[in-house]
């Protein structure tokens, strides 16, 4: 008992060490990245305008190119070319968009997601299997309860019509 308990103090101990270093290492970072990210988003300037006009204009665009193009340009008749051109267009407005403050501070985001992916701790095997099977059970008992009660309400409403 001694041994496994001096264990759980050595391991409690090295992941406060590690977690205090993290916390103290990140909270700088993070809080910058955060603080950062939100001053990019609110910022605007006549360029952001300028690219979401032009991203909307350019996803309307894309949304009419396979109705209209064909009637305008014969290449468009081939279904290929019109998906090709649409996945560019749309390629083109996500540009725009990342162009923009508010698109940069989206690119903070996922990057600071990333990171806080990395620290998850993922459940084992053993835990997942629990897990699906404790959901499956309560899925079948909501289930059986859902149908008893629409089966309750269709005969109490047949009653009244029939």
């Amino acid at each position: 008992m001694s041994n496994n308990q001096d264990n759980l103090e050595t391991k409690l101990s090295d992941a406060k060490a590690v977690a205090g270093g993290m916390l103290s290492k990140d909270k700088h970072v993070s809080a910058g990245n955060q603080t950062t990210a939100v001053e990019v988003a609110k910022t605007g300037s006549v360029k952001d305008v300028i690219l979401w006009l032009l991203a909307a204009a350019i996803l309307i665009g894309a949304t009419l190119v396979n109705q209209y193009l064909p009637g305008y340009w014969q290449p468009a008749n081939d279904v290929w070319v019109r998906i090709g051109l649409i996945v560019v267009l749309v390629i083109i407005a996500f540009v725009c968009l990342a162009l923009t403050n508010q698109g940069r501070a989206f690119k903070i985001l996922l990057k600071d997601a990333a990171v806080e992916l990395r620290r998850v701790t993922w459940p084992g095997k053993d835990e997942t299997f629990q897990y699906t099977w404790q959901t499956i059970v309560m899925i079948a008992i909501v289930g059986f309860l859902v149908w008893l009660l629409d089966n309750f309400f269709n005969w109490f409403v047949g009653i009244f019509i029939g």
